[in-house]
């Protein structure tokens, strides 16, 4: 369970070689014994990531996931053999904007891995947890989901899924002791992000990091990084459809 100050003592990451489920680990893991499952492909990224968390301090168990195959999921999760108190829902890709409306595979890959997997473990994890009887899953979506743009919709279309489904998962387990963490991060200087131009209020890995540990601590079912960024996506929304569509997003 967290500790008085909020802390977990197992997190489990999916998507564990994510630069912000490893900065939001290796936060707490400064605070005291941190066991991580971490879970990825097999693979150098995979041992880079178990090495840069143990050097955190952390104890870190590997085990391989392969988000696209959803039937391995439930047994994923069952097999950890102690509680969960944090699971970082950390996986995606970005695509090729272009391609992903004009490519059926792409298509549907990228919306097999931003929707269909975080559904799939979704439901995997709220069972544990309710099972349990406590535990938080942190689910990171994005700004991109809020108001679906031109630019990227296929990817923003698949966050504004995984978005809604948490925060209804969140509403579902109240009362069972266990909950969910929506994280809607704006611009992410990243892996994913390398070689594409950063947006205004971008952030860093550890930013978001830090919000997830505040948010975790706090009980927060919602959070947006940097948190003006809330303030600007209500702007948006707002926004007709005819102004929207020529605006430079």
């Amino acid at each position: 369970m967290l500790n008085a100050l909020g802390q977990p003592q197992t997190v489990l990451l999916l998507g564990g070689t994510s630069d912000i489920a490893l900065a939001t680990a290796e936060r707490w893991a400064r605070s005291g014994d941190l066991h991580v499952v971490l879970a990825a492909r097999p693979g150098e990224r995979r041992d880079a990531a178990a090495t840069r968390l143990e050097q955190s301090g952390a104890v870190v168990e590997a085990v391989d996931f392969e988000a696209e195959a959803t039937g391995t999921h439930p047994t994923l999760v069952e097999a950890i053999e102690r509680d969960i108190d944090v699971a970082v829902v950390a996986f995606g890709v970005l695509g090729d904007e272009e391609q992903a409306w004009q490519d059926h595979a792409a298509a549907v890959h990228l919306a097999t891995v931003n929707y269909t997997a975080p559904v799939s473990l979704g439901v995997c994890l709220a069972a544990r947890l309710r099972k349990q009887g406590h535990g938080v899953i942190v689910a990171l979506s994005s700004v991109a989901g809020e108001r679906v743009r031109r630019s990227n919709f296929v990817y923003g279309s698949s966050k504004a899924g995984m978005d809604g489904f948490y925060l209804g998962l969140g509403e579902a387990l109240r009362g069972t002791g266990a909950r969910v963490l929506v994280v809607r991060p704006g611009f992410v200087r990243t892996k994913m992000t390398e070689g594409r131009d950063p947006a205004p209020l971008s952030v860093d890995a550890d930013d978001v990091a830090a919000a997830i540990v505040k948010g975790v601590a706090g009980g927060d079912d919602l959070v947006w990084v940097p948190a003006a960024m809330r303030g600007v996506m209500s702007g948006l929304r707002h926004v007709p459809r005819a102004l929207f569509r020529k605006l430079p997003l």
